[in-house]
């Protein structure tokens, strides 16, 4: 399978709740749409110093993360920013990579809004079995629930 990009929203998620207490205007909230490469080996969304330069997520804390290549990184996590696919959207702090680094869909992102890669179209998709919305697997939490 080939590498894979799917066009994400990224939105400023303080912005969003500042707009609802009426603190900042709705045209205010700072969004921008990325070209990502979905990385189901990345469980992070990972962002570049220009995105966040766009979005002025607030710093969370430094975080320890190991590359594809074996290395070791720390870099600052920011957030929270909103995540939107197609009828999807998840809530998560993400990863400053320098500079213009390619900003990377992973894993954990991906599954919140129940999203999936098309192997022989090579494309992000929504889960053909959820298509009204995303559906969470709670089990393991000793709730009974089916």
């Amino acid at each position: 399978m080939g590498i894979v990009y799917a066009e994400i929203e990224l939105i400023n998620s303080v912005d969003q709740e500042n707009a609802r207490r009426h603190i900042i205007g709705e045209e205010e909230i700072r969004s921008v749409h990325v070209m990502m490469m979905v990385d189901t080996g990345a469980w992070m969304l990972c962002i570049n110093e220009n995105i966040q330069a766009v979005l002025q997520l607030p710093f969370i804390e430094k975080r320890n993360y190991q590359m594809a290549n074996g290395d070791w990184a720390t870099h600052d996590a920011v957030g929270p920013v909103e995540v939107k696919f197609a009828n999807r959207r998840a809530f998560c702090s993400a990863l400053v990579l320098p500079g213009d680094s390619e900003p990377l869909l992973g894993a954990i992102p991906m599954e919140e809004m129940d999203v999936l890669i098309h192997p022989k179209r090579q494309e992000l998709i929504i889960n053909p079995e959820h298509l009204h919305g995303p559906v969470y697997k709670m089990g393991g939490m000793g709730l009974g629930f089916r």
